[in-house]
């Protein structure tokens, strides 16, 4: 049940974005005003939702201890896919997941008959009804077949616009073998797959006609789609540009976990068991939730390719608040990441994902590929102390859960040092450990990439960031949280399936690591904590002249200059406004953004 917003205002109401204040409230009440349908989904028992079973094999047989003891997790044989019933789709917000098990598709590469939405099937059904503008915000692009579709709208005439991450823009074609030599071992791994498969003669060289038939960059290049990186604002990269989104003609986005990728849609093509990197994607029909991307899109993008250093990426772009937006009945709100130090954490995605688990009234059930913020952890342990009777369960990818940053261990109970015997900063391990934690068993080389939470059976946290402190402040991410319990019940189905056929404790040789801690490290250190989080906006309107001082870019002369305009003119009503007193520059203004409040 959504909790009903409280009367009266925090101090985190109040937010500056695109020159007006925007009001900051609680997660429910946002969501809220979508739609007035309530729902009391109860205690969801992850135990008894629908057998869908994916892969031969059982969880519980599963440890990390040694490679030979993991039992076999073979896909199923094509004649034993049997689809459960669909669930129903919202008409203007769809979900598809590449493990589905309502849908079947033939891998269109491997030609496997696997369970699954065909991802990248739907991308491109989507991307060949752009008619006048297709812009695209996506972290890395290796499929050809979206490739292929870009392109032909492009010859079509429709506007194409493409912006990536830097470690992923040259097309695998221009790589020399001392190229190769000098990639970590898992980009040349996946190069060098990758130019197996194009190299359809197998004779060890690539062709301009296998490149473009085969390789996503030489079509789109080739085409002359135009694209720009995350080094287009003269820097040497973002944190990482991590989003995931298509804007189609102004009116449908598609958005995700999902990157467009062989490995993240389908699975490695050396690997014939692998069935994908296990994720999510959105279609949604939104003029309006589409201009909220676009926005945060032309900021990165600036003058595009050739032009000046004048894009912004990361921290350099405007702070994003969460913003409601209703799509039909549904109430959905979005938030971009990243949020630069000045802002408080409150008003960070990650503090909107706390501020949704803190009003978690029946159940939380997480799935999450890094999970490392330790206050998103101490907000589910302050939630499971004060509402006990609300379910926490949660299912993390392997490959991050068992070390020394992830919060899967404090949410194990367990205290991990790293190599250097130092543990995280405020490490809080759990004095009762949840039973309700695990990680799933996968075919080798899949991994759990999703980024979701569903909360109380309708609310669902979704998107590209990942639950760490880098995608929070960092990279450029974007999060969406959806009040639906049509589209909730697509996503605790996936919850239930990934539960099934996890490990629900701490492996033995997680285990036989803590036990050596002792030996390993005679003295074990906490990290520093760092720069201390900002602390709540300053009330500009009542604010002394010490007051202000505190505040960035201004100083005795200046705080002195706007409470003698404040007392003469009256009180501020937005930030625009502060440049009405001398010595407030735009510069200045800017800075203030998050750290005050005009009540």
């Amino acid at each position: 049940m959504v909790k009903q917003h409280k009367q009266g205002m925090s101090q985190r109401d109040l937010f500056f974005v695109g020159g007006a204040l925007v009001l900051i409230l609680g997660v429910a009440y946002l969501l809220g005003q979508g739609s007035g349908a309530t729902v009391d989904p109860g205690k969801i028992e992850v135990s008894t939702l629908e057998d869908d079973r994916l892969y031969t094999g059982v969880a519980d047989e599963y440890d990390d201890s040694a490679p030979k003891s993991r039992p076999e997790r073979k896909p199923l044989p094509p004649e034993e896919l049997k689809p459960i019933a669909p669930l129903p789709q919202a008409p203007n917000l769809r979900v598809y997941f590449n493990q589905n098990h309502a849908s079947t598709y033939t891998d269109p590469y491997r030609q496997i008959r696997r369970y699954g939405d065909d991802l990248e099937a739907i991308v491109v059904a989507e991307v060949n009804k752009a008619q006048t503008s297709l812009d695209l915000a996506v972290h890395e692009l290796n499929l050809p077949h979206i490739a292929q579709a870009i392109a032909a709208r492009s010859r079509a005439g429709v506007r194409v616009r493409l912006i990536m991450e830097n470690a992923y823009t040259r097309d695998v074609g221009q790589f020399t073998p001392t190229d190769l030599a000098q990639l970590n071992e898992r980009d040349r791994d996946r190069a060098e797959q990758l130019r197996r498969y194009i190299d359809i003669d197998n004779d060890g060289r690539l062709t301009p006609a296998e490149l473009a038939e085969r390789d996503a960059l030489y079509i789109l290049n080739q085409q002359g789609v135009p694209w720009i990186d995350d080094t287009a604002d003269g820097s040497k990269g973002s944190g990482i540009m991590h989003d995931k989104y298509l804007l189609i003609d102004g009116q449908t986005l598609i958005t995700g976990s999902t990157n467009l990728t062989y490995s993240d849609v389908h699975g490695d093509r050396d690997a014939p068991d692998t069935r994908g990197n296990n994720n999510n994607l959105l279609v949604i029909t939104s003029p309006a939730l589409v201009a909220l991307y676009r926005r945060d899109f032309e900021q990165m993008w600036g003058d595009g390719p050739g032009g000046l250093p004048d894009s912004r990426f990361g921290s350099r772009k405007t702070p994003s608040p969460l913003v409601p937006q209703a799509v039909g009945d549904i109430a959905v709100a979005v938030q971009f990441s990243p949020m630069g130090a000045r802002v408080p954490q409150a008003m960070t995605t990650n503090g909107s994902v706390a501020q949704a688990l803190s009003e978690a009234t029946a159940s939380v059930h997480l799935a999450l590929f890094v999970f490392s913020s330790q206050e998103l952890t101490d907000t589910l342990a302050a939630l499971h102390q004060s509402r006990p009777g609300v379910e926490i369960a949660g299912v993390f990818d392997p490959g991050f859960s068992y070390r020394a940053f992830s919060e899967t261990l404090d949410l194990w109970g367990v205290s991990l040092p790293d190599r250097n015997c130092t543990l995280e900063a405020n490490n809080h391990p759990w004095t009762q450990p949840l039973r309700t934690i695990g990680v799933p068993v996968l075919p080798v080389g899949d991994k759990l990439h999703h980024k979701f939470a569903v909360v109380d059976g309708r609310i669902v946290i979704t998107g590209s960031h990942n639950w760490t402190q880098a995608a929070n402040r960092q990279n450029d991410e974007n999060t969406l949280f959806i009040d639906s319990p049509v589209v909730a019940a697509h996503y605790e189905r996936e919850f239930a399936r990934l539960y099934r056929q996890s490990l629900l404790r701490p492996s033995r040789k997680l285990l036989e690591q803590v036990a050596q801690v002792a030996t390993r490290c005679p003295t074990v250190t906490a990290k520093p904590t760092g720069k201390a989080e900002p602390t709540a906006p300053t009330p500009i309107n009542s604010a002394t002249p010490a007051d202000l001082k505190a505040l960035p870019g201004i100083g005795p002369v200046t705080a002195r200059a706007l409470v003698e305009y404040r007392t003469a003119h009256g009180p501020f009503h937005t930030l625009e406004d502060l440049q009405q007193v001398k010595g407030f520059g735009p510069k200045t203004v800017l800075a203030l953004a998050g750290r005050v409040r005009f009540d």
